[in-house]
Formats: C-alpha cells, sequence, structure tokens
C-alpha cells in the first residue's frame, strides 16, 4: 500500500466517523447532523464530504493518484452538496407521493384488502413487514426512473464543465455551455451503461433499502452511495474510452 492510499484511508475514516451512529455521538448527531431543522445544511455537507470523496476514488481507480491538475475536488464538492439538497427534495416527495397514489390505486382497482395496502403511508413509518418493504421498493423505482437520470445527466455536465474551465472555483460559476457539453456525452455510455444497468440492478436495490431506514438516516446513506456511485463513474469512463 502507498503512502497516499494510507493518509487518504485516515482522512476517509475521520470524514465518516461522525456518520456513523455512535451511542457516545447521538447527542451531536442528534443535534445537528441528523436534526431536521437543518436538513439543507445537513444535506449539502453530507453530499459534498461522501459523495466527492466517492469521485476522488473513481479517479485513483482510473489514474493511479487522487488529484490531478483540472480534475477540481472543490468545484465538485460544491456542486454535489447542491445536488444533496435536491436529493433530499426528491426523497421527501417520493416518500410522500408514492405511499398516496399506492393507497388510492389500490383501493380503486379493489386489492387493498388482499395486499393489505390501505396504510401504506404508516407502514414507510412504523415498519410493518411486507409492505414496508413493497412501499420502499416503489419509492425507489419511481424516483429512480423520474429523477434520477435527470440527476445524473446534470452532474455529468457540470463534471464536463469543471474539467473544460480547469477544474478552478471560478471556472465553475462561468456560463454552462449545456447545448456544447451535451452534444459532446458518449450516450452510448450514459444510456446502456449508466442507466440501463445501474439503475435497475444497483440503484433501485440500494435506495430500497434507503427507504427501508429511518428517515434521519436516509440522506447520510445515500451520499455513503455517493462513494459506489465514485466507483461506477470511474468504470463508465474507462468504459467510454475503449468504445
Amino acid at each position: 500500500m502507498k503512502k497516499n492510499d494510507l493518509l487518504f484511508i485516515i482522512l476517509a475514516l475521520a470524514i465518516l466517523f461522525p456518520f456513523i451512529p455512535f451511542p457516545f455521538l447521538s447527542s451531536i448527531q442528534k443535534g445537528f447532523i441528523y436534526n431536521p431543522q437543518y436538513w439543507v445544511f445537513t444535506s449539502f455537507l453530507k453530499f459534498a464530504l461522501l459523495a466527492t470523496m466517492g469521485e476522488v476514488i473513481g479517479l485513483r481507480i482510473k489514474t493511479g493518484v487522487f488529484n490531478t491538475t483540472g480534475f477540481g475536488i472543490l468545484p465538485r464538492a460544491i456542486v454535489w452538496g447542491f445536488l444533496g439538497i435536491t436529493i433530499k427534495l426528491a426523497f421527501d416527495i417520493f416518500a410522500i407521493g408514492i405511499p398516496g397514489f399506492l393507497e388510492k390505486s389500490c383501493s380503486i382497482t379493489g386489492v387493498a384488502d388482499a395486499m393489505k395496502t390501505k396504510d401504506i403511508s404508516d407502514a414507510i413509518a412504523n415498519g410493518m413487514g411486507g409492505t414496508r418493504l413493497l412501499a420502499a421498493f416503489c419509492i425507489s423505482t419511481a424516483m429512480n426512473l423520474i429523477y434520477a437520470p435527470i440527476m445524473m445527466t446534470f452532474h455529468k455536465i457540470t463534471d464536463t464543465h469543471i474539467v473544460d474551465n480547469g477544474g478552478t472555483i471560478n471556472g465553475l460559476f462561468k456560463k454552462i455551455h449545456f447545448g456544447d457539453i451535451l452534444s459532446r456525452i458518449n450516450w452510448n455510455v450514459q444510456w446502456n451503461f449508466v442507466f440501463k444497468k445501474t439503475i435497475p440492478f444497483f440503484w433501485i436495490p440500494a435506495h430500497t433499502i434507503t427507504f427501508l431506514l429511518p428517515s434521519e438516516y436516509r440522506v447520510a446513506f445515500a451520499a455513503l452511495l455517493g462513494i459506489a456511485l465514485g466507483i461506477i463513474l470511474s468504470l463508465a469512463a474507462i468504459k467510454g474510452k475503449t468504445k
């Protein structure tokens, strides 16, 4: 193991430590990290730290180093922070909307009694066995089919914009040329790998677990999945170069 790898592991553990639900950290976590009152700040912070860590790991896989000129760790962290806010909003919207939709649909089609799905919202909140699992799966599926492709594409655009502008903070806030960047995206990889494979085979199952968790832990868990996203995107980039 190289020295830089060891230092990165130590730094990664230090970043992860405050998010782990240790009993002796409960007062700090309840006061800020998992306090819904500060959801904007904590959502930004969780994704800025954890999802960016995933990108750095992805860079290490692709290039053998944790940072390169023009990569732009800080601009990427800023983008991830704002994406984290939208992800939190998506969680809340789909976690409320999809159970309500399922309850109405089951009632209309007459299968509510057979499936015991009259109170899906309560099942998500209070943990009612198979109904809760079904609801979590449906929420994850809807979110990943409706919201995730847009978020993934926007993230790809911002990543390209950051690299195009030398990975600087000032470059991040320059005008984004959406049309130009969209024309340069490898849509073969974006569609056939990122969308068609990672969404059904990774993200829907992973976020099914997310929605089985208590609501205060969902954003942190999703941010941890950002580490997996960094690895997936690095594999997609490698795959794109081999086409």
